[in-house]
């Protein structure tokens, strides 16, 4: 079993920046890959960003189209944490975004069905 637990959500301007934090903690060692979705009200939760890697140190990113050049995902391996850092936020970026984790590898890290473990998700809220 794997715990996620999502910190740093809150409000901010249309303009500004926000880094999302995810803590693992349990069987943190099966891991393959972490990734972010988000979901907004009356909205299916979509596929944000991903970093899969394997146990020689590769490491692969995903992003959607929507946020790439404005988001950036990353993994400090000494707290198995996985950092979301937003920047250029937009007001359509409002959502609920939750970490993912996935002890399978090889799987397209951008569906949703791919993870099995999932945070409780925190709000991001951009004004215009």
């Amino acid at each position: 079993q794997v715990q996620l637990v999502e910190s740093g959500g809150g409000l901010v301007q249309a303009g500004g920046s926000l880094r999302l934090s995810c803590a693992a903690s349990g069987r943190t060692g099966s891991m393959y890959a972490m990734g972010w979705f988000c979901q907004a009200p009356g909205k299916e939760r979509e596929f944000v960003a991903a970093i899969g890697w394997t146990w020689s140190g590769i490491r692969t990113y995903y992003y959607a189209d929507s946020v790439k050049g404005r988001f950036t995902i990353s993994r400090e391996n000494a707290k198995n944490t996985v950092y979301l850092q937003m920047n250029s936020l937009k007001p359509e970026d409002t959502a609920v975004y939750y970490c993912a984790a996935t002890m399978v590898s090889y799987l397209d890290y951008r569906k949703a069905s791919s993870y099995e473990y999932w945070g409780q998700g925190t709000q991001v809220t951009v004004s215009s």
